[in-house]
């Protein structure tokens, strides 16, 4: 007989880990499904006050795009003038910093928690992903649990970050990699 390596019937979700009551929770997927989904496009405003409502943390003049899907606004925070595009998804179980100037394009994924797939009781981790000022994440990027990239970095499309990026470069690929530097006239 085999040895166990994942035993999922001995998982353990850790206490508070969504960080508000299993209501709030349940409240903030009916607002999100109902108005936040469909509200106009041009209704940011409106949706920068529901998740700032559920405890989100948003800058002036933010876009936020009606098809962002956010999995815990109290654990966002979003900076000045940042743009956040169709279809992203901010899986929010740990903290999001997302800092001013930012354009995160769509159909990207942030993600915040995974598993220890090295314990048979395959535990849930979170750790903080942090976008600094004046980043640009193109079409379709993933960036995993406790990422920073760095100010001014162009994250270029489909490209995957797994570990930390500098400041002030152009980088592509899975996993990304530094090509060049971003030049600002």
């Amino acid at each position: 007989m085999s040895k166990e390596i994942q035993e999922l019937n001995k998982f353990n979700l850790p206490t508070n880990f969504r960080g508000r009551n299993a209501f709030v929770v349940q409240l903030w997927w009916i607002i999100q499904g109902v108005f936040f989904r469909n509200s106009p496009q041009f209704m940011y405003g409106f949706r920068n006050f529901l998740l700032r409502l559920f405890g989100a943390k948003i800058g002036k003049n933010v876009i936020i795009r009606p098809t962002v899907r956010v999995t815990y606004p109290w654990k966002i925070s979003i900076g000045d003038f940042s743009w956040i595009g169709d279809e992203v998804n901010l899986y929010s179980l740990g903290e999001i910093e997302i800092g001013k100037n930012v354009v995160i394009s769509q159909k990207s994924y942030l993600c915040t928690g995974s598993h220890d797939y090295l314990k048979p009781n395959f535990p849930i981790f979170v750790k903080k992903i942090t976008i600094q000022d004046q980043c640009w994440l193109a079409t379709d990027v993933f960036v995993a649990p406790g990422v920073t990239i760095k100010e001014g970095t162009v994250v270029g499309s489909r490209s995957s970050v797994y570990k930390d990026l500098p400041s002030n470069k152009v980088c592509i690929g899975t996993p990304a990699k530094i090509i060049r530097e971003r030049i600002s006239e």
